[in-house]
């Protein structure tokens, strides 16, 4: 992830920080599913204050461009999530299947892995 903030620029940092997450996702440069910095690591990197940068996340947060999940961190939203893991869950059955693994005990060993 690359971003500037211009000091001198008359658009706030917020809102710098907010197009240019919004612009790389947009992009594709960000993709589903990618995570986002912790507010203080970015806000460290970029010398802005945490604020600046949670405002920045809460903003992108209602426009449905990233979503945040707790203590795990904020995420790129998109529907390239479910379809990724549809995709793995697709691979993980053809694997199981080629094992010789019936539906019950892949089922088991997928509980099991989520713990």
């Amino acid at each position: 992830m690359r971003l500037v903030v211009d000091p001198s620029s008359g658009v706030p940092p917020y809102e710098q920080v907010r197009e240019a997450i919004r612009g790389q996702v947009d992009a594709g440069d960000l993709e589903p599913g990618f995570r986002l910095p912790p507010v203080r690591s970015l806000a460290a990197e970029l010398d802005l204050a945490a604020n600046t940068v949670a405002r920045a996340y809460k903003e992108l947060e209602a426009l449905g461009v990233v979503e945040t999940r707790g203590r795990a961190g904020t995420f790129v939203a998109g529907a390239g999530v479910e379809r990724s893991l549809r995709e793995a869950a697709s691979s993980y059955v053809t694997a199981a299947r080629t094992l010789g693994v019936g539906d019950a005990e892949a089922l088991e060993a997928v509980r099991r892995a989520l713990g």
